[in-house]
């Protein structure tokens, strides 16, 4: 039988290296993988951490996303030593991170932002806020804000002065759109939407209670007297047939009350739903 050259030093030697390697890549945590960044153009005076949409009509101009423009949104400005992979490293260019955990500005303008929610365009350009209703995001909160890096700021909004906090928080960014979760109540979703709809604005709970238990009412109450003009008018009718003129005007007037208790019923539910929402 031939013999087999066997040289442990060597076999060791490989051992040994291919259990570094496998070592060293365990504990490279997973936020160290290159991050893709594209070089845009842009005339604006962009932060670190600012998020940017493409300019209407370019496609390698960027400008600070708002609430205006955040259906173009293309990620969030990075440092340009902090891009391991960058397709240009103009000077005149901005890199733009389109995934991967960044550096992101926030505010609270919308509430407080806990880990795992979505970050969606604000008013004010270039910063992120709470996603509480359909919009396009910029990608889920990986922490909570307001946090250390928070500065209070002041700034007019239609209902006056706000005091908000405006910060950095890291957002794990992939561009997409978020659906906001119908709200669970005890309210079926069509009496929902029609309060709202009548109120013009987000009713909520007890107003639409009430306004049920108003309307209910009402109907009981009308048909009560619906049936009873029309069992009395027939029963009359039978006994004097002379009497139809008496009939009429007493149908003309139990009519009349049935319109005017509908007016006020329906003023009563109007009132409930746009003063106690």
């Amino acid at each position: 039988m031939p013999k087999l050259n066997f040289n442990l030093s060597i076999w060791s030697r490989r051992i040994v290296i291919v259990c570094a390697i496998a070592t060293f890549a365990s504990v490279i945590p997973a936020s160290a993988s290159p991050l893709l960044t594209q070089g845009f153009n842009t005339s604006s005076s962009l932060d670190v951490g600012s998020i940017v949409s493409l300019n209407p009509g370019s496609q390698n101009d960027v400008v600070p996303t708002n609430i205006n423009n955040q259906r173009s949104m293309v990620g969030v400005v990075i440092a340009s030593n902090n891009a391991q992979v960058a397709f240009s490293n103009s000077p005149n260019q901005v890199q733009v991170a389109t995934g991967g955990v960044n550096q992101v500005l926030v505010t609270d303008y919308n509430g407080r932002i806990s880990t795992g929610e979505e970050i969606t365009a604000s008013p004010i350009d270039g910063v992120g806020m709470l996603a509480t209703d359909n919009a396009e995001v910029i990608g889920a909160a990986q922490g909570n804000f307001p946090n250390s890096t928070a500065t209070k700021e002041t700034i007019k909004t239609s209902s006056g002065n706000q005091t908000i906090n405006i910060g950095n928080m890291p957002v794990l960014v992939n561009i997409g759109f978020y659906t906001k979760q119908p709200t669970k109540t005890l309210i079926p979703t069509a009496i929902q939407n029609l309060a709202n709809a009548i109120a013009n604005k987000q009713v909520k709970t007890l107003p639409i209670i009430l306004s049920s238990v108003i309307f209910l009412l009402t109907l009981v109450a009308v048909v009560s007297i619906i049936y009873s003009l029309i069992h009395g008018s027939i029963i009359s009718v039978g006994r004097n047939p002379m009497a139809q003129s008496a009939i009429y005007r007493n149908v003309m007037q139990l009519s009349a009350l049935v319109v005017g208790i509908i007016a006020v019923a329906l003023f009563a539910i109007f009132l409930i739903l746009t003063r106690l929402s």
